[in-house]
């Protein structure tokens, strides 16, 4: 009689299964994946001075730039500064730029940082910006106008400039103006020569306006023409003549006095030494009548005058234009 053998195969697979399940074959996948993370470097820019003059005398060529930097991994930090215009000095986080001979503007300076280390390199950027001013022009000098003397009718005027107490190395700029004439030589320079025909009566002001300072410096000068002199004029004279040709010297002095209705017209009588008693009040009417009745000229407006005894009779014709002193005999 044959035992039977207890059969463990059915227990052992399955059991075998289960563990295999919880022991992965593969060795690599017990590693675990990390995930570095790594944080970047900060960085700002700044300058002490933001705004210098261009001035050679400012003292202030020169401005500090100061970095702020931080690595959070702990590496060293490396500077690399560059400009658009001027120097550098130095390579760390404060450095100097020197601006000097710089033109106004404005200009910037860059910085970028990196901090190497094992696990690689990490780079920052910034930049900061100075600007560099023009220099302020210097105050006015004392500008003087130094006016002409001898003025003539219809002659040219000349004006000149003194300037004193000016800044040393400016370059003035003349602008002269005219109230009254043309600027025929000088402008642009320290003298101008102005002409004046046709001006008389009347005032000429000549002003500057000196550039290149803080202002148009302002100086100016005036002068007044003068009105030509004025005298009576002596249009005619005639002795003791035929009456036809009395009237036709007449006739030329009515038409004279006419054209100017502000005139007045002077006849000046001379008697004569060795004359005939009367002959100064006949000559005398007989010319009033001529100019009155025969060439409508008013009455008002002649004068009659009779002067010292000459040789013989002699008559005078004059005009004198509105304010001007009479004739004399």
């Amino acid at each position: 009689m044959f035992r039977s053998k207890p059969r463990l195969t059915g227990y052992i697979l399955p059991v075998s299964l289960v563990a295999l399940s919880m022991f992965p074959l593969n060795a690599s996948a017990q590693r675990l994946t990390e995930t570095a993370i790594h944080t970047p470097p900060t960085l700002s820019v700044s300058t002490d001075t933001p705004v210098v003059s261009s001035c050679q005398d400012a003292g202030a060529s020169r401005v500090s730039l100061n970095a702020k930097a931080n690595s959070s991994s702990g590496n060293p930090i490396n500077y690399h500064w560059t400009t658009d215009a001027g120097r550098i000095n130095g390579d760390g986080p404060t450095v100097n730029w020197d601006m000097s001979g710089l033109a106004p503007g404005v200009y910037r300076a860059f910085l970028e940082i990196d901090t190497g280390g094992s696990d690689g390199t990490c780079t920052a950027f910034s930049s900061t910006s100075v600007v560099v001013r023009p220099c302020p022009p210097p105050p006015c000098p004392s500008v003087e106008i130094v006016c002409p003397t001898g003025i003539g009718i219809d002659q040219p005027l000349t004006f000149s400039s003194r300037v004193t107490n000016a800044a040393p190395g400016i370059a003035p700029l003349y602008n002269w103006s005219v109230s009254a004439g043309t600027i025929t030589q000088g402008q642009g320079t320290d003298t101008i020569i102005v002409d004046t025909k046709g001006l008389a009566g009347q005032t000429v002001r000549a002003s500057l306006a000196m550039g290149g300072y803080t202002k148009d410096c302002p100086a100016s000068c005036s002068i007044q023409i003068p009105l030509p002199i004025v005298k009576p004029r002596k249009f005619d004279e005639f002795p003791d003549i035929r009456r036809n040709d009395e009237k036709a010297r007449l006739d030329n002095y009515a038409i004279e006095i006419q054209n100017d209705p502000t005139a007045t017209a002077y006849v000046l009588i001379y008697p004569g030494r060795s004359g005939k008693a009367g002959e100064v009040q006949k000559h005398t009417a007989r010319i009033l009548d001529y100019l009155v009745n025969s060439r409508g000229i008013d009455s008002r407006r002649i004068i009659t005058l009779v002067g010292p005894p000459k040789e013989e009779l002699m008559i005078e014709l004059w005009i004198a234009p509105q304010g001007v002193t009479p004739p004399r005999p």
